[in-house]
């Protein structure tokens, strides 16, 4: 299956996600706002801010000019930070409508749009309507960008309402390293693919300050729980979060050095104040701006979310980390098989 695919941002995910798409038979461009950026990934072929170490194939192409690049695209795979998401779809509704194509989208990014709570595949809705694109597809699931540049065996799955869609999306990225899986449940899959971040960034700071295994499993466990319990206020299966954008998600970001949200977490775990964490890490850190729209979100839906209101606690109202982790282990007793409802 070859195609004219158009991704759309350059970070380490879309970058290599490109470059896959460029190694399974595909021509595809790869578009990002910064023009050094642009010429850096034509002319050496690397992208050292966001992924270091790694040579991208010669016939992935760069460019600065979103118009440009989405000329003739079949297919349209948005990688651009959560709060970009909107912006950058306006400028796409225009474009391809000069352009007189009707594409597939997908978006493999991860979180909740601020102050109006929409998911990713909801925004994209509003801003691109449907007689100008074919079906929305989310892909996500336990990838790290630079994992995936190893080629490290790596499950995600590919979710739409149209099943022909995700099966699109599958058979474009699917090769001997890079399996994908299809599902109808994009809710599910979008509200674990977010919250994973908030869990990540407890678990960091768990490791920062010093707790061992027991305490981390036990944050994960919990922290998958009122993310079930956030995602099927809203109709999401409940299987979804045993699956690969859950569990599997949570897993990857919540134990491993190369998730940012985890590494922002350990770093204020450690007493490092968020500004310079934020200043330092010199990437998007997801989970900052999707805890506080998760923790408004619980309010308004009236879910109970004890790990998401103690990390927006943390990280808005200057609680001290240590007194809410005490406050979260001196709740009153639950019954754990009621409490996952």
């Amino acid at each position: 299956m070859t195609e004219k695919i158009a991704v759309l941002g350059a970070g380490s995910w879309g970058s290599i996600l490109a470059n896959l798409l460029v190694e399974n038979g595909n021509d595809v461009r790869l578009w990002s706002y910064n023009p050094k950026q642009v010429e850096e990934l034509n002319q050496k072929h690397t992208n050292v801010n966001y992924v270091s170490n790694f040579t991208y194939s010669d016939k992935l192409v760069a460019y600065s000019d979103l118009k440009t690049a989405l000329v003739g695209a079949q297919t349209i795979l948005f990688v651009v930070p959560t709060q970009a998401v909107r912006s950058v779809a306006k400028q796409v509704n225009t474009a391809i409508s000069e352009l007189g194509i009707k594409p597939y989208l997908i978006h493999a990014s991860k979180g909740i749009e601020e102050n109006t709570y929409k998911r990713l595949s909801e925004v994209l809705t509003e801003e691109i309507p449907d007689t100008k694109r074919k079906a929305i597809s989310v892909i996500s699931g336990p990838s790290h960008a630079e994992e995936v540049a190893k080629k490290d065996i790596t499950l995600v799955t590919a979710a739409s309402e149209d099943l022909e869609a995700a099966k699109h999306t599958q058979d474009l990225f699917m090769n001997n390293y890079f399996r994908v899986y299809t599902n109808d449940d994009v809710i599910g899959v979008e509200i674990g693919a977010a919250l994973k971040n908030i869990i990540a960034l407890g678990a960091g700071a768990l490791n920062g300050l010093g707790y061992g295994d027991n305490a981390k499993a036990a944050l994960m466990t919990r922290g998958l729980a009122e993310i079930s319990r956030l995602g099927t206020s809203f109709g999401a299966n409940p299987f979804t979060f045993i699956g690969l954008s859950g569990v599997g998600d949570i897993i990857v970001t919540s134990t491993s050095i190369n998730s940012r949200n985890w590494r922002a977490g350990n770093e204020l775990g450690k007493g490092v104040p968020l500004d310079k964490v934020v200043n330092e890490m010199g990437m998007v850190i997801e989970g900052l701006t999707t805890v506080k729209a998760a923790y408004e979100l619980s309010k308004i839906r009236g879910v109970e979310m004890p790990i998401t209101d103690a990390i927006y606690q943390v990280l808005y109202e200057n609680k001290d980390v240590k007194t809410a982790i005490r406050d979260l282990m001196q709740r009153e007793g639950r019954s754990e098989s009621m409490d996952l409802n």
